[in-house]
């Protein structure tokens, strides 16, 4: 009996150029159960093809972006990809580059609008079925495009833009001004499901319970008869893709826990205590001193990063050696590729260091990726599937390079220690106040700064620690928690008083953007 080919996923995708809400486009998107990928804005027709081997290629959403079309290094996409009869949404800078490759007039407006306005739907068809004559959206922009070409039609205008929306008389390209993906625009999420199901006619069909048996085939499919090891850090996503791998190849699989001197109080412990319950085989492997010493006068994160995602490595190597495993199953999630520059074009913010910190050769088969396109929360929805206890699924993010990358300057062990004590603090008093579910992350940063002070009646000198506590869904974006002052407080007192050597504690109130979440 023939084999049965599998149905192939409906997908967007999105065209990236240099938007911040870019990626907050493909989150809406996978929130009607439809898959969205986030690629370079120079996609080629030819790359559209390839993927169209692996997905059904529904429709193209054409991102916002800070530069004007007419600026010396605009981005521009492939204009044939526009005329591939493929349905296309411009949103903000792309909405301006359709009018401006098709030969409509875009040029800097008489007045920018920042924020809240309201628009005028003359012709509620397409993308804007079913609104209103009047909509609330959030625009953001300093170019207006204020004439189209014979073959488009405005939707919808404001006070400020004669041109808010359009779309082409005959084939299904739109575009709007203002940003649908943002709360503030109160129907948007009616206008991209428009666009989503109306106009691309995807099915909602992309759910977990479908995406955790093609995982589990497909680590079945590369490894074959082959031994894994699995790189186990603890945290959601190690944990739910060691999960996924023990269903797909059993006891072929390995996981190693490196043990690298930079962790949390207690994490080691928690680690081996809550795997063991798997059924897993499970190698603990302690190299304090190794990495500690790799890490000798180094100051610079990038740096850091890179050492400590080639020493991993290379214990994974050796470890795979003694077992005689030939590929690495590690738990890569979609903002690590993201944030580490894994695409043409795309930012590297800070490298992670099981994406980019990785060495150029590794003695591996092949390194498998099983939740390498999902975001921090669909993982967690996983890992809920799979049954993961929820202290595991709930756990807030740590960094792969632990506490290395939350001491600004060189790692030495006593920083490790004051680092370690105040991070417990900080962890201890969040989940009494009753904050943590509300919260993505809090924890400690020792910063390279030192102050004075008083103890004791006599003049001290010692460290400044940072605290950060953020709010975020996807952790593409976050915002500074809003804690109250009686909590902050007794976070500070018991750091000065419990490690004598800080002096003072500061609160960071920096949202991502334009900061990143850690700080190095």
């Amino acid at each position: 009996m023939a084999e049965e080919t599998p149905m192939k996923e409906d997908v967007i995708l999105i065209l990236d150029f240099g938007g911040q809400y870019c990626h907050l486009i493909g989150r809406r998107v996978r929130e009607f159960k439809v898959y969205s990928e986030v690629v370079p804005f120079d996609l080629a027709p030819e790359e559209i093809e390839a993927l169209d081997s692996r997905f059904n290629v529904k429709g193209i959403i054409l991102s916002g972006g800070p530069l004007s079309v007419y600026g010396e290094n605009a981005p521009r996409c492939n204009q044939r990809i526009l005329d591939r009869g493929i349905p296309i949404l411009g949103l903000c800078y792309g909405h301006q580059l359709i009018a401006h490759i098709f030969g409509g007039k875009v040029q800097s407006g008489a007045k920018r609008e920042y924020g809240v306005t309201y628009a005028t739907i003359s012709k509620p068809v397409g993308v804007l079925k079913g609104l209103s004559n009047r909509e609330k959206v959030w625009m953001s922009h300093g170019d207006t495009v204020y004439d189209l070409p014979a073959e488009y039609e405005t939707l919808a205008y404001t006070e400020n833009c004669p041109v808010a929306a359009f779309r082409h008389r005959e084939r299904p390209i739109y575009g709007l001004q203002w940003h649908p993906e943002v709360v503030h625009t109160e129907n948007g999420g009616r206008m991209l499901k428009n666009f989503v199901f109306e106009v691309c006619n995807c099915k909602p069909s992309w759910v977990m319970e479908k995406f955790v048996q093609n995982a589990i085939d497909e680590v079945k499919r590369i490894v074959k008869d082959d031994k894994c090891i699995l790189a186990l850090s603890g945290g959601v996503d190690s944990s739910t893709a060691a999960v996924l791998a023990t269903k797909a190849i059993g006891r072929k699989l390995t996981a190693v826990f490196v043990d690298h001197g930079f962790m949390r109080i207690g994490e080691p412990e928690f680690v081996e205590r809550t795997f063991k319950k798997f059924g897993m085989t499970l190698v603990h492997v302690r190299v304090r001193e190794r990495f500690l010493a790799k890490l000798k006068g180094v100051t610079d994160p990038e740096l850091k990063r890179r050492l400590i995602g080639e020493e991993f490595v290379r214990v994974f190597e050796e470890v795979a050696r003694e077992v005689k495993a030939d590929y690495l199953i590690q738990g890569t999630i979609y903002p690590d590729r993201i944030e580490s520059g894994f695409k043409k074009h795309t930012e590297k913010i800070k490298t992670h260091h099981n994406v980019a910190g990785l060495p150029s050769k590794v003695g591996f088969k092949k390194i498998i990726e099983p939740l390498a396109g999902l975001y921090k929360d669909e993982v967690r929805k996983v890992a809920e599937k799979l049954r993961l206890p929820e202290e595991v699924v709930w756990r807030q993010p740590f960094p792969g390079p632990g506490l290395a990358v939350r001491i600004v300057g060189e790692v030495t062990q006593e920083k490790i220690d004051i680092l370690s004590k105040a991070d417990k603090i900080v962890t201890d008093e969040i989940e009494k106040s009753g904050l943590k579910e509300n919260l993505w992350q809090y924890f400690a940063v020792l910063t390279d700064t030192k102050s004075t002070g008083v103890k004791g009646d006599s003049r001290a000198y010692g460290y400044v620690v940072a605290i950060r506590a953020v709010e975020s869904r996807e952790a593409m974006t976050a915002s500074f928690a809003n804690i109250q002052y009686p909590i902050l407080e007794k976070i500070s007192m018991r750091i000065t008083n419990e490690i004598p050597q800080v002096i003072r504690v500061v609160y960071d109130i920096t949202h991502k953007p334009p900061s990143t979440i850690e700080w190095e």
